[in-house]
């Protein structure tokens, strides 16, 4: 026999929610990171919109809500990319670069990857995004502006991101669920140099609605190791944790935890 089906009383609320992220240690007026596996909160009244008024609800009409709504796939450099074209002859690869959809920060989807609820960010009313065709980040509320005023082509996720911007700040990060793969963590690896400048090249919307190829080069980026750094991390600095709905979460101070991660990786470049 099946599991029986989840009924009303099983299922959080907007309301429950809210004092879930208040007793996480959610303020009103914070500047937040959110990173997010919907499915670990357990049944929803109201899905991923409800999960989003909950967080919009704890950080009141002076808090900022922030979203990771990259597009990796949209570069042909990316390993996403990579492993959709695996396999293609050439007429095939040509037509698949003829026809992906260039880039628009006003209307381009956050990529599956990143989650439901980012996508829910960019969709807020009012929400802005950075300009980065692989790495944009959505935002709302007074901070938004700010943090998503510049992100530098060859800074993904480096000093002239929104990252950047998150540190100066003094946001903080929430981490829905079993989500291994912080990324405030890629500041550190700009900081101290671990990876590699290489190529990069992005389709974006150009003047005039048309198609435009962007290439640039950066620091390589990965998420490969970004597991055995948060373990590291959280050796160091004290995170909060709690729960929202049924999944497991924490919340990290950005500054503290870039700190511990650069210091957990040797130290900044130079240094």
């Amino acid at each position: 026999m099946g599991a029986p089906a989840d009924t009303e009383a099983d299922r959080h609320t907007v309301r429950s929610l809210t004092r879930d992220l208040a007793a996480l240690g959610v303020r009103r007026g914070d500047i937040l990171l959110v990173q997010a596996s919907l499915r670990s909160v357990g049944p929803v009244e109201g899905g991923a919109a409800a999960v989003v008024e909950a967080l919009l609800a704890a950080l009141g009409p002076e808090g900022t809500l922030v979203g990771y709504t990259a597009t990796p796939e949209n570069s042909t450099t990316s390993a996403l990319h990579r492993e959709r074209v695996r396999g293609m002859g050439e007429a095939e690869l040509a037509a698949y670069l003829d026809a992906m959809p260039a880039f628009d920060p006003d209307a381009s989807p956050a990529s599956p990857s990143m989650g439901r609820l980012a996508e829910q960010i960019r969709l807020l009313p009012g929400a802005l995004r950075s300009h980065h065709p692989q790495t944009s980040f959505s935002a709302v509320g007074p901070a938004a502006a700010e943090l998503l005023r510049t992100h530098a082509l060859e800074s993904h996720l480096g000093e002239e991101s929104p990252l950047g911007a998150l540190y100066r700040a003094g946001g903080r990060c929430l981490l829905i669920g079993p989500i291994e793969r912080c990324t405030v963590y890629h500041l550190a690896d700009y900081r101290t140099g671990r990876f590699p400048v290489r190529g990069y090249r992005c389709v974006v919307r150009g003047p005039g609605g048309g198609r435009v190829w962007r290439e640039f080069r950066a620091p390589g980026v990965s998420d490969d190791h970004l597991a055995e750094i948060d373990r590291a991390v959280r050796a160091r600095i004290t995170v909060a944790t709690g729960t929202l709905g049924s999944a497991d979460c924490r919340l990290l101070p950005v500054r503290e935890a870039v700190d511990a991660a650069v210091a957990a990786m040797g130290g900044p470049c130079g240094g």
